[in-house]
């Protein structure tokens, strides 16, 4: 039973680092990538503000995650007129920022 219970640790413990290692190159690539500011497409969450009648987009901003990009937009209508809204966009990057957004997938 012990060495039943042993194989099944070091399975998992093999399965955990094996997709801890996967995640961590990912990550990486998006690093580098950014760093030599190579420009890549991908799906983001995004800033967006609209100005006029009808509301035109007038600019974007690429944000780490929803809560952060829900709370910014909470901040930034407090201060402004313009209309603000979040989303998870398809969208050409470079730098760590949005160059332009081509499909918007998701508003929330």
């Amino acid at each position: 039973m012990v060495i039943l219970l042993l194989i099944c640790f070091g399975l998992y413990k093999g399965y955990v680092a094996l997709t801890d290692f996967e995640i961590g190159v990912s990550e990486r690539i998006v690093e580098l990538e950014e760093a030599a500011d190579l420009e890549r497409q991908g799906e983001v969450i995004a800033l967006m503000m609209y100005l006029g009648d009808p509301p035109e987009l007038n600019e974007h901003l690429f944000v780490k995650n929803k809560s952060k990009c829900l709370e910014m937009k909470q901040i930034a209508e407090e201060t402004s007129f313009a209309y603000y809204e979040c989303a998870i966009v398809y969208a050409n990057l470079k730098g760590g920022k949005i160059i332009s957004i081509n499909e918007e997938l998701e508003v929330f």
